[in-house]
């Protein structure tokens, strides 16, 4: 059937994940009308973890070409043209090029921990916490390493802005996926120029000129040149000129997607990893747990990020499924994760003193370098399915916790918080953990799913229609206005066992360090 959709009007956000590249559109209803993905795995080469450039580029050309296929057979059209595109990516991580802009080294992901060194000079010489994922901990590595590439360094890029530049031609960078990078000044909404002082001081590097220029949503990132057309959508179909938001990090995605850029507001994304967003109205102490970022317009935003969430799980279930295969039945990936994940609400609310570290890779959170998953119980516990899957939902949300309750500690206001990702894809069971874990209520909306593309499809709508509207009212009184929502508050049990669970993992983590010499990781 022949389309009556103005395509001109319509948006499509295409976020990298750190296990799917999805390319999502919207209508200028503000719904999702059709999408397109390509899975990817991060990879551990010569002791970094990486995804090679050329896969970049095959993961957006196979997510876009998906999505154009879901076009055609929704509406019967070919997709030449949109309103507006976004690119979003993972944040943090280290691309540094040449003044062509050759990349010097592969792509160092944010899930590398190999950074301790520079971070912590960092942090001292800014008075200002700097986690070992940001792109200014992996260059000052880098030149504390002496590395062979960093004479020819002249610029510095994340993934959004790396995708961004290949299709604009532009060297610029959304403000939260910035805020990854170097430090911002919410007030000029730049880099901060005295910080940006004593690194150039320190290291002869202006990170001005070497990182991409910022820009705040809203603001017009570029347009859509043909090479970047052709890059895009080999097939030669896709015009250009096309506007471009600024590139955006996954954490401002986030917020976007669950309206949670408003003071007081926070959000939660869970999966491969997981971070808590909470936006400020006053300044924090600094703490190593506790990450400075902000909004995509600029305000303070307090993040709690984790490197482990999700892949423990992952690799629970597909040992159940390859148990169900090897007896001839064969499930749906989909129905073995809503069955395990409804199971584990029927355990006992500290999982019967079942226990798991979920750590795949390092812990910024928790001070630790690598990682080594584990599961343990004592000989009386109560060994169950139930417990078992209570156990690893519950380890998910552990590290979360515990940067969770020093932003409590510190008297942080949250009037809402908002969860999205892959945890919460099959209520309520990641919902109810997570409200256990932090003793406030949770809420989903629709997209809880799928937050991260269809957050950058907003923020490129953003770009087009935002009028004299800021972004929070744009989101509060245009997107969301009639938006179904659903809350859930754990009960005093469920949130008594997760504090239980709590104390005996912090013990677990001992375990993990003893285990980490022994192996020698």
């Amino acid at each position: 059937m022949k389309s009556t959709i103005d395509f001109t009007k319509t948006a499509i956000g295409i976020e990298f994940g750190s296990t799917r590249i999805k390319a999502v559109m919207i209508d200028d209803a503000f719904k999702p009308i059709a999408s397109g993905d390509f899975e990817w795995e991060n990879r551990l080469e010569n002791g970094i973890w990486t995804y090679h450039y050329d896969e970049v580029v095959e993961g957006l050309q196979a997510s876009y070409r998906a999505l154009k296929k879901d076009v055609e057979d929704k509406f019967g059209v070919k997709l030449t043209s949109t309103g507006a595109i976004g690119i979003s990516a993972m944040m943090h991580g280290y691309i540094p090029s040449d003044e062509s802009f050759k990349p010097l080294v592969p792509f160092r992901t944010w899930r590398n921990t190999i950074t301790g060194e520079s971070a912590l000079k960092l942090t001292s010489l800014f008075d200002f916490n700097i986690p070992q994922r940001w792109c200014i901990a992996h260059l000052y590595q880098a030149i504390l390493n002496k590395e062979d590439h960093v004479g020819d360094i002249k610029h510095v890029e994340t993934l959004a802005s790396y995708v961004h530049r290949l299709l604009t031609g532009e060297n610029a960078i959304g403000i939260d996926d910035a805020s990854g990078m170097f430090p911002i000044d919410s007030k000029a909404l730049d880099y901060d120029s005295s910080m940006a002082d004593k690194f150039e001081s320190l290291t002869g590097f202006d990170v001005r000129r070497v990182f991409p220029r910022v820009l705040v949503a809203g603001e017009v990132g570029g347009r859509l040149t043909k090479e970047g057309a052709m890059i895009l959508d080999p097939d030669g179909d896709l015009t250009s000129g096309i506007l471009f938001a600024p590139p955006e990090g996954d954490a401002a995605t986030g917020m976007v997607a669950t309206d949670s850029v408003r003071l007081n507001t926070g959000n939660v994304s869970a999966g491969t990893s997981d971070f808590a967003m909470i936006v400020l109205d006053k300044k924090l102490k600094v703490h190593r747990e506790i990450d400075m970022v902000t909004t995509p317009s600029g305000a303070p935003v307090a993040m709690v990020h984790c490197n482990n969430c999700t892949t423990d799980i992952n690799k629970w279930i597909g040992l159940f499924r390859e148990f169900l295969s090897r007896l001839g039945v064969e499930v749906d990936e989909g129905r073995v994760y809503e069955l395990l994940y409804t199971i584990s609400s029927d355990g006992e609310s500290d999982a019967g003193g079942l226990l798991g570290c979920n750590y795949y890779s390092g812990e910024g959170v928790t001070d630790f370098d690598f990682g080594l998953p584990l599961f343990i119980h004592r000989p009386d516990s109560e060994m169950n399915l139930a417990n078992f899957m209570r156990c690893h939902m519950m380890s998910a949300m552990a590290t979360l916790k515990i940067g969770m309750d020093i932003l409590r500690n510190e008297g942080v206001k949250i009037d809402k918080i908002f969860g999205h990702g892959g945890y919460f894809k099959r209520p309520p069971a990641g919902q109810m953990i997570l409200s256990a874990a932090i003793n406030a209520p949770v809420s989903l909306m629709e997209t809880a799913g799928e937050g991260g593309p269809y957050g950058m499809a907003l923020l490129a709508s953003y770009v087009v229609l935002k009028g004299n509207e800021s972004l929070e009212d744009f989101l509060d009184n245009r997107v969301f206005k009639d938006c179904s929502i659903k809350t859930i508050m754990a009960d005093d049990e469920d949130v008594k066992g997760f504090d239980k669970y709590l104390e005996d993992y912090k013990k677990v983590l001992k375990i993990e360090r003893s285990a980490l010499e022994v192996f020698e990781c």
